[in-house]
C-alpha cells in the first residue's frame, strides 16, 4: 500500500494523459467525417500522430537530462494541450496533422518522463508490484480514452476544450508531488539493427503489431461509421478491442512461457487473419456481432508485440536489453507511421473491408516469415519470462528490468 501511495501521483497523471490525449484519435476521425475530410486526409492525420510519437521518444530523454523531469513533463504536456486546443481554431486536415504531431510528441514525451521517474524509484523488491499496477492503470486509461468519445460531440469547441482541460490537469499530480525527482540516467542508444540482429522474426512481429494497432486505433472509427455505427457505439467498438487485448494477456503469456514462442506467434497471426475475416463478416450482422468481432480482433492482435519482444530478449545479453527495447519501439513506430494512411487509402479504393484486408495480408506475411525462421535456428534453452509490454516509450525496457536472470 505504501508503494501505491508513493506512485499515486504518477499513476493519476497516466490516467489523465490517456483520457485527454487518447481521446483525440477517435474524436478526430469522427469529426473529420463530419467536416468533410477525405478518408486519406484522416489517415494522414493518424499517421502524423505516430510521427510525433517517434520524435518524442527520441527527444524526451535528452530534454529531461537538460531541464529535469518536472520541467520536461510540463513542456510536453503543454505541447499536447496546444495541439488539442488548436483543432477548432484552424479547421484544415493539414493543420490537424501538425497538431497531431504535437499530441504524439506529448504522449511519447510524458510517458518517457513518467517511466524514467518510476525507474528511479522502484527497487527489485517492489518492481513486480509497481509494474503490475502500472499496466493496469495503462489499460484502464486506454479503455477510458476510447469510451470518452461517446459523450463528446464531434467537431465541437467544447469537446476539444474538455480533452485539453483533462490533458492539462495531468500536470498537477506530478508537478505538485513532494516526491523528489530521481537523477537522470543516460539516454538509450537507438540501434534499430540490434532488433534484427537478435531476432529477425521479432523485428517483423513488432512492425506488424504497429501496422495493426495504428490502423485500427486511427482508422477504425471510419470503419465503424461505414458499417453504420453511431458515435456513441463507435466508442464501445474501440473499447471492445482494448478489452479483448487485455483479457488475452494472461492466457497468451502462459502459452508463450511454456511452448515455442514462434509457434504461439504464428498461431496468433493465423487467428488474426481469421479475426479480420470475422470482423468484415460481422459488419452486416448487427451491433453486438460487430463488438464481439472487435474484441476477438483485439484478443488476437494486441499480444503480438509482447510476444515478439519476449522472443527478441531470449537472444539478448543483459546489457543489451534497454537498447533492444528501444530498437523494438522504433520498429513499432515505423509500422505505425505508415499504417493509418495506407489503411485509409485502401478503404477509399475497396470499401470498409479494405483496411482488414491490408491487416490480414501483413499477418499472412508474418506467418510465412515465422515458418521460415523456425527452420533457421532452434529456440533457446533459457528464456525470459513473458511480460505485457506497454508501447509507451523507449525507456520501457529499463523500467521492466527484464533479463534471463529474473525469471
Amino acid at each position: 500500500m505504501r508503494m501505491l501511495v508513493s506512485f499515486a501521483a504518477l499513476f493519476v497523471s497516466v490516467v489523465l494523459l490517456q483520457l485527454g490525449l487518447g481521446g483525440v484519435a477517435p474524436l478526430d476521425a469522427i469529426s473529420g467525417v463530419q467536416l468533410g475530410f477525405t478518408t486519406a486526409e484522416i489517415g494522414i492525420i493518424g499517421s502524423a500522430h505516430f510521427l510525433g510519437f517517434f520524435i518524442g521518444c527520441w527527444w524526451a530523454p535528452r530534454l529531461m537530462g537538460d531541464v529535469g523531469h518536472s520541467r520536461a513533463f510540463a513542456a510536453f504536456t503543454a505541447a499536447g494541450t496546444i495541439g488539442i486546443l488548436a483543432h477548432m481554431m484552424v479547421v484544415d486536415p493539414w493543420a490537424w496533422s501538425v497538431f497531431r504531431i504535437a499530441s504524439g510528441l506529448s504522449v511519447a514525451g510524458c510517458y518517457t518522463i513518467i517511466e524514467a521517474w518510476l525507474q528511479g524509484k522502484v527497487t527489485n523488491a517492489n518492481r513486480g508490484r509497481a509494474m503490475g499496477v502500472y499496466r493496469i492503470v495503462d489499460i484502464i486509461g486506454s479503455l477510458g480514452a476510447q469510451l470518452v468519445v461517446a459523450v463528446l460531440e464531434p467537431a465541437s469547441y467544447l469537446s476539444y476544450n474538455l480533452l485539453a482541460l483533462v490533458c492539462c490537469a495531468a500536470l498537477f499530480p506530478l508537478v505538485l508531488s513532494r516526491a523528489e525527482a530521481p537523477e537522470t540516467g543516460p539516454a538509450p542508444r537507438l540501434r534499430p539493427r540490434l532488433a534484427w540482429d537478435r531476432s529477425p522474426l521479432a523485428a517483423v512481429g513488432v512492425v506488424v503489431s504497429g501496422v495493426t494497432g495504428a490502423a485500427f486505433r486511427m482508422v477504425g472509427p471510419l470503419y465503424g461509421i461505414a458499417v453504420g455505427l453511431e458515435p456513441g457505439t463507435i466508442a464501445l467498438f474501440l473499447a471492445a478491442y482494448v478489452l479483448g487485448g487485455a483479457f488475452a494477456q494472461f492466457p497468451v503469456g502462459w502459452l508463450a512461457d511454456r511452448y515455442d514462442r514462434r509457434t504461439v506467434l504464428i498461431w496468433l497471426s493465423v487467428a488474426s487473419v481469421v479475426a479480420c475475416g470475422a470482423t468484415v463478416a460481422a459488419s452486416g450482422a448487427g451491433v453486438v456481432a460487430i463488438f464481439v468481432a472487435a474484441a476477438f480482433f483485439g484478443l488476437t492482435t494486441l499480444p503480438i508485440y509482447s510476444i515478439s519482444a519476449a522472443h527478441a530478449h531470449d537472444f539478448a545479453q543483459p546489457l543489451e536489453r534497454v537498447e533492444l527495447s528501444a530498437a523494438l519501439m522504433f520498429l513499432y513506430a515505423v509500422g505505425a507511421i505508415a499504417s493509418p494512411l495506407l489503411a485509409s487509402v485502401l478503404i477509399d479504393w475497396f470499401g470498409p473491408a479494405g483496411m482488414f484486408g491490408f491487416i490480414a495480408l501483413s499477418h499472412v506475411l508474418l506467418v510465412v516469415f515465422g515458418i521460415v525462421r523456425m527452420r533457421a535456428r532452434p529456440t533457446p534453452d533459457t528464456r525470459t519470462r513473458y511480460t505485457y509490454v506497454p508501447r509507451t516509450s523507449f525507456l520501457i525496457g529499463r523500467l521492466l528490468g527484464r533479463g534471463k536472470d529474473d525469471g
